[in-house]
């Protein structure tokens, strides 16, 4: 009896930046280097800072746009549902590859990123899923070599990766440093980092009509980020594996919150009524903190 043919895997591609976005393109040279059979759902539009938003107020529209190719209307998250649940609904992806972003998505970018959001749609539905970002230099659009890090490194990456496994409730967040691929020689897994708020900038601006608008973003540049972080291994000039997962409870303060917490309204109510909460600190820092105003509440009380 001959031996059985190994199943070739199914991707789907997907992304932020829209159908049309170089990056998709990228991904979708990685993704042929571990199967053949490639689908891609991508946004008509690009939808970067979507984070896992869906559309709910408005109809979405499919565009077909090639062989196994679809451009919606909607979001990354949108994307990632429409293809499980109805595109891909009778044989659905063995994997899901996000990206590549322009732009790294660390530390607080990946609860504003749509890239992220698409990979974690595929996670929410039980598929393995990789976000890639390529982090960008100052003069990003006048480079034609954006995403060579990324198309240089990430096949073996993900090959690698795909061999090793990771959980159903875990998504994989990659990220580029943005540096010619033959300077990158090392890659770290990491944990999230927190920016630096303060590197946050809201620029304020005049129309033709004297009218005041705003362009939202962040400085490329890095603070001080902690070893070990997203961040840090980006700013070393490394490549970033991040494991993320869908339950987002801190429980070290959950465990903290029920032993002061947990009772009756009661109990609540009236411990609520001694003192209001004083803020400590002078309201520009995020180091802002309440003091306590009263002590545990006992268990069944």
């Amino acid at each position: 009896m001959p031996p059985r043919r190994k199943k070739q895997l199914r991707i789907l591609v997907s992304n932020d930046d829209g159908i049309h976005a170089p990056g998709l393109v990228v991904s979708e040279q990685i993704a042929r280097t571990l199967s053949d059979d490639i689908w891609v759902v991508a946004p008509e539009t690009e939808q970067s800072g979507a984070s896992h938003s869906l559309t709910l107020t408005q109809p979405l529209r499919l565009r077909h746009a090639g062989h196994q190719r679809f451009a919606l209307s909607g979001t990354p998250t949108d994307c990632v549902m429409m293809a499980g649940i109805h595109i891909m609904k009778d044989n659905l992806p063995d994997l899901v590859i996000s990206g590549v972003n322009r732009g790294f998505n660390v530390a607080d970018d990946v609860t504003y990123s749509g890239t992220v959001a698409a990979a974690m749609e595929g996670a929410v539905l039980g598929i393995p899923s990789i976000a890639m970002s390529q982090a960008v230099g100052e003069r990003d659009d006048e480079r034609a070599d954006l995403f060579a890090c990324a198309a240089k490194h990430g096949p073996a990456l993900l090959k690698r990766l795909v061999e090793i496994g990771w959980p159903e409730t875990v998504l994989l967040n990659v990220n580029f440093p943005a540096l010619h691929p033959g300077k990158v020689k090392l890659v770290h897994v990491t944990r999230q980092g927190q920016r630096d708020q303060s590197m946050l900038k809201v620029d304020e601006r005049k129309d033709a009509r004297g009218r005041t608008y705003f362009w939202v973003g962040f400085k490329r540049i890095f603070s001080d980020p902690e070893r070990g972080t997203d961040l840090h291994a980006i700013a070393e000039g490394a490549i970033s594996v991040t494991p993320l997962h869908l339950d987002l409870t801190e429980l070290r303060e959950q465990q903290r919150l029920a032993g002061v917490l947990d009772g009756s309204l009661t109990k609540l109510a009236r411990a609520s009524k001694k003192q209001k909460p004083i803020a400590i600190g002078d309201g520009k820092q995020s180091t802002v903190r309440f003091r306590k105003a009263a002590g545990p509440l006992r268990t069944g009380e």
